[in-house]
C-alpha cells in the first residue's frame, strides 16, 4: 500500500552571498538574496507499512504522461505484485493512461467496446466511469481516492513536510541537476532509518 502524490514547483535557489554563522547569542544570520534556476517537480510513494519513500520520480511537469510513467516506473519494481495506490482526486489520478495502464498490468479481459472511447463511451467516457474502474476491489492494481479537501490524510503530506523542513528550507541549490540530486540523495538517507508513521488521533475532541 503506497501513499502517492505529488509536490510540484519545488525551487533551485541559489543564495547570492554566503550566510553569517552563529554566535554566542547570536542565531545564524542567512542572505536575503538569491538565484532562481528553475523549478522541479517530485512524484513519491511512501510505503505505508514500512515508512519508506520508494520509486520517486523527478522532472519539469507533472502532466498525464508524466504520473502514468511514474506509475509505470513503480510497478515494474515488482511486476506480480498486488498494489493498492492512495491518491486525491487530481484528474490525471483519473486519466486515460492509468486506465490502459491497468488493464495492460492486470490482463483484464473486456468485452469489444467495453473499454470505449474518452467522452464518448464505455469505461474511459468520464472521469467517474474510470474512477468506478480504478477504485475496483477485484483488480491487482487498484486506487483509493481521499475525500476532496483532506489531503492531510495522505502520509506522503507529512514526508513532504519533512523534505522541505530538512533538506529544502535551508539549502542552496547551483542548478535544478543539483536539486534532483539532493532529493535523490535525502530518500536514501531517510529510507535507510525509516519507521511506520503512527497516527495516534483517534477522533476525540482535543478539548472539552
Amino acid at each position: 500500500m503506497l501513499s502517492t502524490d505529488e509536490k510540484t514547483g519545488i525551487q533551485a535557489l541559489e543564495h547570492k552571498h554566503p550566510g553569517l554563522p552563529m554566535k554566542p547569542g547570536q542565531v545564524e544570520r542567512r542572505e536575503f538574496e538569491y538565484i532562481r534556476h528553475g523549478t522541479q517537480t517530485l512524484i513519491a510513494n511512501f510505503e505505508v507499512a514500512t515508512g519508506k519513500v520508494l520509486s520517486p520520480s523527478i522532472g519539469q511537469t507533472r502532466t498525464e504522461a508524466d504520473f502514468a510513467a511514474h506509475i509505470e516506473q513503480t510497478l515494474q519494481t515488482d511486476p506480480q505484485a498486488t498494489w493498492v495506490f492512495i491518491l486525491d482526486q487530481l484528474n490525471t489520478h483519473q486519466s486515460e493512461s492509468l486506465v490502459c495502464l491497468v488493464h495492460k498490468h492486470c490482463g483484464l479481459r473486456l468485452g469489444e467496446g467495453e473499454l470505449g472511447v474518452k467522452g464518448k463511451a464505455g469505461i474511459l467516457q468520464s472521469k467517474e466511469t474510470r474512477k468506478a474502474f480504478l477504485t475496483d476491489p477485484s483488480h491487482r492494481i487498484r486506487f483509493v481516492y481521499t475525500p476532496k479537501h483532506a489531503s492531510w490524510l495522505n502520509q506522503i503530506e507529512i514526508w513532504f513536510g519533512i523534505l522541505v523542513r530538512r533538506l529544502l528550507k535551508r539549502s542552496s541549490f547551483c542548478s535544478t541537476q543539483q536539486l534532483r540530486e539532493r532529493i535523490l540523495d535525502f530518500v536514501d538517507y531517510f529510507n535507510a532509518t525509516a519507521k511506520p508513521f503512527k497516527w495516534t488521533y483517534a477522533g476525540r475532541p482535543l478539548c472539552k
